[in-house]
């Protein structure tokens, strides 16, 4: 499986694609920002986002994108540029056709860690571990995107199984259900039939 990890920003953009499978340390594929100046419209930003997103996409063909999850800051204003440019990753993807996934910061930081209060050193010390690279990925930005990856490497393979086993059950319980409306509708009208020949 490979995986675009996106750790989104307005003024950098976390890029990282891995490439693994559960229970096996992964590949770094590439690894990267997408950088916007702050004195740019917001509009003009979220567009070369984006841009840049969609040519990692056609670039590195990736399985799945995973994107970090948003969640309340006291920063107002860094929540609504992260969330924007994270509804603008998930629309490149969606486009694409490639599932998207979001993972918060803690469940990313516990894939990678073990600890889901880790602090951003000991992320980016691990992914460097994990992907056996001679450098830090820098900035965090860049390792928090490559965290995003080889979580959902290890974890969203496990998920996607059971969703899918459990849209199979479903499947099958729906199935199950229609036969049941089917016999009682024959026993209804079998019954029906006798009595009218009475």
């Amino acid at each position: 499986m490979r995986v675009l990890g996106v750790d989104p920003g307005l003024t950098r953009c976390g890029l990282g694609v891995v490439e693994g499978t559960p229970g096996r340390p992964p590949r770094l594929i590439a690894v990267g920002l997408i950088k916007t100046p702050a004195d740019l419209d917001v509009a003009k930003r979220l567009v070369r986002i984006e841009a840049g997103i969609d040519e990692w996409i056609t670039e590195h063909q990736p399985d799945a994108v995973a994107v970090e999850r948003v969640f309340a800051q006291h920063n107002v204003r860094t929540v609504m540029g992260t969330a924007q440019a994270s509804g603008v990753a998930m629309v490149v993807a969606a486009r694409r056709g490639l599932p998207v996934a979001l993972h918060t910061p803690s469940e990313v930081k516990a894939a990678v860690t073990g600890s889901g209060r880790a602090g951003k050193e000991q992320v980016t010390t691990m992914v460097t571990r994990i992907l056996k690279l001679d450098e830090r990925p820098t900035p965090a930005d860049a390792a928090d995107a490559l965290a995003l990856a080889i979580c959902h490497v290890w974890r969203g393979g496990v998920t996607s199984r059971l969703q899918e086993a459990a849209g199979s059950r479903a499947e099958l319980e729906a199935k199950a259900q229609a036969q049941s409306r089917l016999q009682v509708a024959r026993l209804r009208a079998a019954v029906a039939a006798q009595s009218g020949q009475r």
